[in-house]
């Protein structure tokens, strides 16, 4: 029902900035927000920023609040993560994901993008 595709992620140096883009095919009920997830070779899926379609309501992990904004262009579908101040923990392979509710749980989330990887060198 919904298509995600993940676009943005790369190599990039501590401190700097990169800016993660999730195109949607559709937002309908069942997928109401757009969350950001992040998962790390040996390490559990981990809720990064998530935003509703509607009212652009955000919630960020508290390892990123203040360094990263989550946006969306509801013209476009599309929700923007930018990255600002990154650190090497920071990385991770980004997904974006569709759910009912803005959780920081990933099994509200019914759709899942294929991932954009994100390198912070030191």
């Amino acid at each position: 029902q919904v298509q995600l595709v993940e676009s943005g992620g790369g190599l990039v140096q501590a401190g700097g900035s990169l800016r993660l883009s999730c195109a949607a095919s559709a937002r309908t009920f069942s997928s109401t927000v757009i969350g950001w997830f992040r998962q790390a070779p040996g390490k559990e899926r981990e809720f990064v920023a998530g935003i509703t379609w509607s009212s652009g309501s955000t919630s960020y992990a508290d390892s990123v609040k203040g360094r990263f904004t989550i946006s969306r262009d509801n013209a476009k579908n599309t929700v923007y993560l930018q990255m600002n101040s990154l650190k090497p923990e920071d990385t991770a392979l980004y997904y974006c994901a569709a759910g009912r509710l803005l959780m920081t749980i990933p099994q509200y989330y019914d759709y899942w993008g294929q991932g954009t990887q994100v390198t912070v060198s030191s």
